[in-house]
């Protein structure tokens, strides 16, 4: 009866999932590159905090950590003006989510993984997986072999176990062009009064020349936090001109860095196609687990944890095969992938529209508050889908734009072949059965992307 799970890399979703099994009496160690103390980026994240409960976790204000309310986002389009600026709206208090600086998020979930038996090698860095056949057996490391009778992935986007798996489990191993976006992002002085900054979270799609991208200027009491996102890294010298074209509108943009100032990638689309393996489960970032119109992944994995928990829990044979993990990915679909992958879809439409199709869609309505009121904890399609008493005048935008109206009809049939896909994902496992499946689920999403 096996026993030994290895975990892969200090991810959010791998802490929480480590922790649930310690507390079921397995023998859990994480294995991560960093040192405990450098765990996390030097800035603040955004999450939902109900995903402390679902799985055990003290929140944060029990733990004596500090958190706040996250503003609301303003979005603007590449030269949107006051009038055609995007609010978000929420029907309660429970559907914002909370920010917590990173550091502490690693704090709490570490403690609550210690708490329940976890142990952890940190400052260890990992080379792949050790394989016996098409199994994976444990972790090959700077510090030597690991051997498990499972391993749990969260290492990240650029997972070294994720991309030393065998071709003939069919799991992607890496991410296509558009599939992922770089993100620089620092926090700066604060040379205006934040009370007279009206857009205090301001988000812009398209804000520079060239390809797609993504930024956003978040007011602070005492500093600015800037992001820029982009399809490929930028350059230092490409940050600073940016940031200094930001400030020309932005005031409230100080010039002096506080802290910050990485540029990382971050997964951009849907969930991974297939998640298990003999020996084998993938969550977070190894999984491709964000949002994929906001990159917010840390809700989705913790939730996510619980799932994969609840399956190697509920495996009696304890040989934690494909077979016996596959209601890990089953319950994962049910729950939040088969509403956030659509999303992909939106997302995908969005970075294709030219600059001007883009400020089409904020001046005429055709984008709304709903389509992008999107949180943690709000990971469906079901949120675009709703009653609209002005759908006929946002139809009469399309007409009058043939091109825009073709990329958006794009989406239509494309959600619609995922719709009449989602019912074929097996619900027991057969590698054959689970790589078909999977081929199709993403070609929906690739067929459009650039190679």
């Amino acid at each position: 009866m096996g026993n030994t799970i290895l975990v892969a890399g200090a991810g959010h979703g791998g802490l929480a999932a480590a922790a649930q099994l310690g507390k079921a009496g397995f023998d859990v160690t994480v294995i991560e590159r960093h040192e405990e103390k450098d765990l996390g980026y030097d800035w603040f994240d955004a999450l939902n905090p109900a995903v402390f409960g679902m799985v055990g976790c003290p929140h944060p204000k029990d733990a004596g950590l500090p958190w706040q309310w996250r503003a609301d986002v303003t979005y603007f389009g590449p030269h949107t003006d006051d009038e055609h600026k995007i609010k978000q709206r929420f029907k309660k208090l429970s559907d914002i989510e909370i920010k917590m600086e990173r550091k502490d998020i690693y704090r709490l979930l570490v403690k609550f993984a210690r708490d329940n038996g976890v142990k952890f090698r940190f400052g260890t860095f990992i080379k792949g997986p050790l394989t016996l056949g098409d199994r994976v057996a444990g972790l090959s490391t700077d510090a030597g072999n690991f051997y498990g009778d499972l391993v749990i992935d969260a290492a990240g986007l650029n997972s070294p176990v994720r991309k030393g798996l065998p071709d003939c489990l069919g799991i992607q191993k890496d991410v296509l062009k558009n599939e992922r976006i770089f993100t620089y992002r620092a926090f700066y002085d604060l040379p205006a009064d934040p009370k007279s900054v009206e857009d205090v979270y301001k988000v812009m799609f398209r804000p520079d020349p060239g390809d797609f991208s993504l930024s956003w200027i978040y007011t602070q009491d005492t500093y600015t936090d800037l992001l820029i996102g982009h399809m490929e890294p930028p350059t230092d010298e490409e940050i600073g001109t940016i940031a200094q074209a930001y400030r020309d509108k932005n005031p409230q943009l100080g010039k002096t860095r506080l802290r910050g100032g990485q540029t990382v990638p971050i997964p951009f689309r849907r969930p991974l196609s297939v998640l298990v393996a003999d020996g084998y489960a993938a969550i977070g970032d190894a999984a491709f687990m964000t949002m994929p119109l906001n990159c917010s992944g840390i809700s989705m994995s913790i939730e996510a944890s619980k799932l994969l928990a609840d399956a190697i829990k509920a495996d009696k044979t304890r040989t934690f095969s494909a077979e016996t993990l596959w209601p890990y990915q089953v319950q994962f679909y049910k729950q939040i992938g088969f509403g956030a992958a659509p999303i992909a879809l939106v997302k995908d439409m969005i970075i294709g529209l030219t600059p001007e199709q883009l400020d089409t869609a904020f001046d005429t309505g055709l984008i709304t508050w709903r389509e992008l009121t999107i949180t943690a904890d709000q990971h469906s399609i079901r949120q675009f889908l709703h009653f609209d008493p002005k759908l006929p005048r946002r139809g009469l935008t399309l007409v009058k734009d043939p091109a825009l109206m073709k990329k958006a009809l794009g989406v239509v049939a494309d959600c619609a072949a995922f719709a009449s896909h989602m019912p074929a994902l097996p619900k027991t496992y057969s590698r054959d059965r689970v790589q078909r499946w999977a081929r199709r689920y993403d070609r929906i999403f690739t067929r459009h992307l650039p190679y």
